[in-house]
């Protein structure tokens, strides 16, 4: 298995937009569409497929535009921001949360408490 780690801090612009071309390049061809049927699909020049794929920049809207052909489109994911509760309002939640049972005023079995006497 390949080493899937990558300090992409480190990387330059350039290699990143290569790196993503190696990655359309490979989803095209575990597909074993070719870069014509891929820009079709997705309404762009066969050359602008080429671009991406040999490490030149593309514009956002193509790139995708490519991964909605290759269905790849969940990769956005990452960009999913996800709300979470501030502290103040954890807080109050767990207030309000019941914390025990309160005690029944009859048995179990619904019959009147027995009398003290």
């Amino acid at each position: 298995m390949a080493n899937t780690n990558i300090s992409w801090h480190s990387l330059s612009d350039t290699a990143i937009i290569s790196l993503i071309g190696k990655y359309i390049k490979h989803q095209r061809l575990r597909q074993n569409k070719t870069q014509a049927k891929i820009a079709e699909i997705a309404g762009i020049n066969r050359w602008t497929m080429s671009k991406i794929e040999n490490g030149e920049p593309i514009s956002l809207v193509s790139l995708l535009q490519i991964l909605r052909a290759l269905d790849q489109l969940e990769i956005l994911d990452v960009f999913k921001i996800q709300t979470q509760p501030s502290p103040l309002e954890l807080a109050k939640l767990e207030r309000q949360k019941r914390l025990r049972a309160s005690a029944s005023k009859y048995n179990d079995d619904n019959s009147q408490p027995e009398s003290e006497w």
